[in-house]
């Protein structure tokens, strides 16, 4: 059964684009404030403005995630101007494959601060407030829904260390999963295969090149697609926990 978001406010990072731009734009349609979280100041202005007119309600936070001052600060700033905090979206990420032998370690290290640091952050700076949410709001439940992804479950050469992060969210998805099943705050990990996002964009030219080959006959997931699972997760009904949804092309071996 979907029950809407109405009177929540729903906190989304890497928000500028791609799938968190998309699932912004899905928990807003749901009737959630939206908090736009990410670097680009530019692009989460036009999107607050677009949802704007739409009467959708947003709040846009220029606020780098791996900068453990700027991610706290953007949740306490999202209560105070707010006044709560029901859904979170680790969306934040960067996926820079490669062999892992001479690997550039700067790529090791943003990778590291991104998709584990930054997710850690914010999980922790907003766990008190989902948790009073589920306690005292008229939907008594809360979401906490970390964006990870198919290499989150199957490890392939030349993409080693984007796997330990993302096996590390998975990890981390379900044991907080567990510490948190009595206080009704949902925790949920949504492991994406390939989608036709920017992400691609930040690798080295080789690397790729050889990742456009492997996916030439495939017919790619799009932002939406993912962004409509996430709305589907946080609109259950409080009974319903979806733990774990994994979202392959169907062509994607």
């Amino acid at each position: 059964m979907s029950e809407r978001l109405d009177g929540t406010v729903a906190l989304v990072t890497g928000a500028s684009s791609g799938i968190g731009e998309a699932t912004a734009r899905a928990l807003a349609e749901q009737g959630a404030v939206v908090v736009l979280v990410a670097r680009r100041k530019d692009r989460l202005e036009q999107l607050s403005e677009a949802l704007s007119q739409k009467g959708r309600r947003s709040l846009v936070i220029e606020a780098d995630v791996t900068d453990k001052a700027q991610a706290e600060d953007a949740v306490k700033r999202t209560v105070a101007e707010l006044g709560r905090l029901d859904t979170l979206v680790n969306n934040a990420g960067v996926m820079l494959l490669g062999p892992i032998v001479d690997a550039p370690m700067d790529e090791w290290e943003r990778m590291l601060s991104i998709n584990q640091l930054g997710l850690l952050y914010t999980s922790h700076a907003a766990l008190p407030y989902l948790i009073a949410a589920a306690e005292s709001s008229k939907r008594r439940v809360a979401d906490l829904v970390n964006v990870s992804s198919v290499a989150g479950r199957v490890a392939r050469a030349g993409s080693g260390v984007y796997n330990m992060t993302k096996f590390g969210v998975v990890a981390f998805s379900e044991s907080l999963r567990q510490e948190l099943i009595e206080r009704h705050v949902r925790v949920s990990v949504v492991e994406p295969g390939a989608v036709a996002t920017e992400l691609s964009s930040h690798m080295r030219a080789e690397v790729r090149e050889q990742g456009l080959k492997r996916f030439e006959n495939v017919e790619t997931l799009q932002a939406e697609d993912i962004a409509d699972a996430i709305q589907y997760i946080v609109t259950r009904s409080r009974r319903i926990a979806i733990n774990e949804m994994l979202i392959r092309p169907t062509e994607q071996a």
